[in-house]
């Protein structure tokens, strides 16, 4: 008498669980692709720009100097000197998409040539779309000690020309938002030259440029 196998109910019910995994593993990768169709067309379709952050302006509230040690007779100049000053900065972001952008903290460094002196700090904000916003941080800088050669430099500008020159760098991150989807982070790295007359405690003149884009 021949005898017939018959599939058992455990295995009918594996096989069942495996093509069901193998369902949903295609549906979520369909589903993904589709997702990242449509954002891909609604990128192209609102075609977004870069963020726009300026460094609108330079308000000089208090510039100090003070050689802290004697002159040196041989060449006539302070050994050390230290900077005291406050500033603010009024930046300027614009933004001129159909979509908001969500700003990092952003960090800007004041230097006199080359020696860092002091920061300052935006914090983060979003900005809706097709908006202008203001945004300021004030800089303090307490009795910064220079060195001998930059000491001079300092008392020269300062007391002679009347004219102390300061650079101001620093990088803006940021993100676009559409529909709820984040775009990868965006930087702009901005680099600015000021000068400040000491005895009037004004700014004379800014000239700002830009290091690019860089996602």
């Amino acid at each position: 008498m021949t005898s017939r196998y018959y599939p058992s109910s455990s295995s009918s019910s594996a096989a069942s669980i495996k093509g069901c995994c193998c369902c949903l593993g295609l549906l979520f990768s369909f589903l993904a692709l589709l997702s990242l169709a449509i954002i891909l067309v609604i990128v192209l379709a609102i075609k977004p720009k870069k963020p726009q952050f300026d460094l609108q302006q330079v308000t000089v509230q208090y510039i100090n100097f003070a050689a802290t040690n004697s002159f040196t007779p041989a060449v006539d100049s302070p050994s050390s000197a230290s900077l005291s000053l406050v500033i603010r900065m009024l930046f300027t972001a614009k933004n001129e998409n159909i979509a908001g952008i969500k700003y990092r903290d952003s960090t800007f460094n004041i230097m006199y040539r080359g020696v860092p002196l002091g920061r300052g700090t935006v914090p983060g904000f979003y900005q809706a779309a097709h908006s202008v916003k203001n945004v300021q941080t004030t800089v303090s800088v307490d009795r910064v000690s220079l060195l001998q050669t930059d000491a001079a430099e300092l008392v020269t500008d300062a007391s002679v020309n009347d004219r102390v020159e300061l650079r101001i760098m620093g990088d803006v991150n940021a993100k676009i938002r559409v529909i709820g989807i984040t775009s990868p982070s965006v930087q702009v790295s901005i680099d600015c030259s000021i000068v400040i007359s000491p005895s009037k405690q004004s700014l004379i003149s800014k000239q700002c440029g830009f290091d690019g884009l860089q996602i």
